[in-house]
């Protein structure tokens, strides 16, 4: 099992969810996060006025999945985030060693 953690602009995440809805890729957790990478946030211009917003708003994902489905999601993360601008964002796969639903005990892969 993998954990997909993606970084991505707040406005494509209808998109995004929608496109791993229709998969068939329905959970996940959504965070609302605050940063930037090496472009060091972005300037803005509001009536006239350039201001910097040094941590530009984001949203991150997470999703836990079997190994055979990682490429699947992140293929469609990355084919409806991406705008081709900078801050588009990122995404983390890491292992995870286990899983265990609450609500009934059940663990591993059957816990998804």
């Amino acid at each position: 099992m993998k954990k997909i953690e993606a970084i991505i602009r707040v406005e494509k995440f209808e998109e995004v969810k929608d496109a791993l809805k229709q998969a068939g890729y329905p959970g996940m957790t959504k965070t609302p996060v605050e940063g930037h990478g090496k472009q060091k946030g972005l300037k803005q211009q509001f009536r006239g006025t350039t201001f910097e917003v040094e941590f530009p708003p984001k949203l991150k994902l997470e999703i836990v999945a079997q190994d055979g489905d990682v490429k699947g999601i992140v293929d469609t993360i990355v084919t409806h985030a991406r705008t081709g601008e900078v801050g588009d964002g990122k995404i983390f796969v890491s292992p995870v060693d286990n899983v265990i639903r609450v609500r009934t005990g059940e663990t591993g892969g059957e816990a998804l």
